[in-house]
């Protein structure tokens, strides 16, 4: 039985290329972190929104309304 052989190893060439990370790479993570630190330190000072279940049914018309004739 033979052995198996392995291909030659090639390194690459020494004039490769760099590539350049669009601005919204490094700006979108970053913009969502100070986002998500601010909710949570935020968090302690939040209070429960009042209104009960009329608001949230004002809420889903008002979201129909937008959806049904907000493009025209």
């Amino acid at each position: 039985m033979s052995a198996g052989t392995q291909a030659p190893f090639h390194q690459p060439a020494s004039h490769t290329r760099q590539t350049r990370l669009p601005w919204w790479a490094v700006v979108l993570p970053a913009l969502a972190f100070a986002v998500l630190l601010g909710l949570l330190v935020g968090a302690p000072e939040a209070q429960a929104a009042t209104g009960g279940p009329a608001a949230f049914a004002h809420f889903l018309e008002q979201l129909r309304d937008v959806l049904l004739h907000g493009s025209g």
